[in-house]
């Protein structure tokens, strides 16, 4: 079993830059590929990063693409994402999930486990 939990949201200006961190208990971490979620108020649940297990392989959504950086430290049991250029449509709360799947699954349904979230807002 795998438990997470996400940190470095907070409250920035439009063009601003968060660190988000989602920190992975159990021996098996780094057997999982790791996805980035988001959900913003009255919006689905929805898919923005992910990376495979060895990190080899990444993934974004297009509308994220160019300013969001997926990457993990396996030593660390850690999954970061580096959120650079921050837009007023990307205020939503940040969740990680770890599937035991290849290559990182986009449908939430394949995802075992979830974190808590952390709240990411973005000011105009």
């Amino acid at each position: 079993q795998v438990q997470l939990v996400e940190s470095g949201g907070g409250s920035v200006q439009a063009g601003g830059s968060l660190r988000l961190s989602c920190a992975g208990s159990g021996r098996t971490f780094s057997s999982y590929s790791m996805g980035w979620f988001r959900q913003a108020p009255g919006k689905e649940r929805e898919f923005v990063a992910g990376i495979s297990a060895r990190a080899g392989m990444t993934h974004y959504a297009d509308s994220v693409k160019g300013r969001f950086t997926i990457s993990r430290d396996n030593a660390k049991n850690t999954v970061y994402l580096q959120v650079n250029n921050l837009k007023p449509e990307d205020t939503a709360v940040y969740y990680c999930a770890a599937a035991f799947r290849y290559p990182p699954p986009v449908a939430l349904a394949l995802y075992d486990y979830w974190g808590q979230g952390t709240q990411v807002t973005v000011s105009s």
